[in-house]
């Protein structure tokens, strides 16, 4: 039997875009046939892993000494999924490496010298170490090539699943926010490439709508988009929920007339797919991977003026009300196309093709 350890630390932040990822790819692994292989995971608490996915998989508890080089793990392994690109946690001893890579955002804002920079370093040591990478999207792809040596491996890109894998009752969730008038919606991390302080400004040239956005504001970009409401005097239009749970998420976007995001650094980009498939029009700015993971129905922003955004958002929903079925049905079949068992079956192929 071969052993692959996946570096699943992550696994503990579900609401997280890497916690998504963690608890997706290995939930689409747990329905498939390992072979030949044994796949351990890691986890500041295994047992709590332990107790959904049961004894399909190994598990290794990671401390955070684990992240400094001399307490490196040194558990027997054959293939080390780097499944989070950015932590720390590394094997004692290298063997087969596989690097996943989901965006290299922080390399644009960097300036020269590179080497000064920590991330950076950390990142390069990375791509030296694999013996192949997978990427997000063609777009994570393009973005690492653009701004690293990347070594002469295999790469490969394996799209994320869809987290949306069933249909929440939200007939009992009450929102903490007014959802009486016409609503657009939005979620994200509240950090600055999310943009969120654009679709907001777009609201000054949408009357009849309201605009509620979802994720932790508890931080300064969060500040930022406050201050942006108020500035705006926009504080009975748009309203931040803070963290909402599974079932609020899907609530609002089974209820809003249309999903945006304006944001300009996104690797893959969850949300979309996610409110794709409750068939509600979709609206995204034509940057990063947003136009690769948003197809050709979804209507896209060239440039964050607030009377063009409102004006594209205003073109599209005629077009989408004139032709919902249609429009409606191809969201559906988009997010359907994004699968964690298809994508946990790339995975298991890539790993297999490095232990030949």
């Amino acid at each position: 039997m071969k052993n692959v350890f996946l570096e699943t630390h992550n696994i503990k932040n579900p609401a997280t875009g890497f916690g998504t990822f963690n608890h997706g790819l290995v939930t689409g692994l747990s329905h498939q046939d390992f072979g030949d292989l044994t796949l351990t995971l890691c986890a500041e608490n295994p047992g709590k892993v332990a107790q959904e996915f049961k004894d399909k998989f190994k598990y290794k508890k990671l401390i955070g000494l684990n992240r400094y080089k001399m307490f490196r793990v040194r558990d027997k392994h054959d293939l080390w999924h780097s499944v989070n690109q950015n932590l720390k946690f590394e094997p004692h001893k290298v063997s087969k490496y596989l690097l996943t890579v989901h965006d290299v955002n922080f390399a644009e804002g960097i300036s020269k010298p590179y080497t000064n920079n920590k991330k950076y370093n950390t990142f390069v040591e990375k791509l030296n170490r694999s013996n192949a990478i997978t990427y997000i999207s063609n777009f994570a792809k393009e973005q690492t090539h653009k701004y690293f040596d990347v070594p002469n491996v295999p790469e490969y890109v394996i799209y994320n699943g869809n987290p949306v894998t069933f249909l929440e009752d939200t007939s009992t969730y009450k929102p903490e926010v007014p959802t009486d008038k016409p609503f657009l919606y939005s979620i994200g991390d509240f950090i600055a490439k999310k943009n969120f302080t654009a679709i907001i400004k777009m609201m000054l040239h949408v009357p009849g709508f309201n605009l509620i956005i979802s994720g932790n504001n508890n931080k300064p970009y969060g500040e930022e988009v406050k201050q942006c409401i108020i500035d705006n005097n926009l504080q009975d239009r748009v309203f931040l929920t803070g963290k909402v749970s599974n079932q609020g998420k899907q609530y609002y976007m089974q209820h809003c007339k249309g999903f945006v995001l304006a944001s300009v650094a996104e690797g893959f980009g969850l949300p979309p797919i996610e409110a794709m498939k409750f068939g509600k029009p979709i609206f995204l700015a034509n940057r990063a991977s947003l136009p690769e993971i948003g197809g050709e129905h979804s209507f896209y922003w060239d440039d964050f003026d607030p009377e063009y955004m409102a004006a594209v958002l205003f073109k599209g929903l005629d077009a989408y009300n004139a032709n919902k079925d249609f429009y409606s049905t191809e969201y559906k079949k988009r997010a359907d196309s994004f699968n964690w068992d298809t994508a946990a079956k790339q995975y298991l192929k890539v790993y297999q093709s490095l232990l030949k």
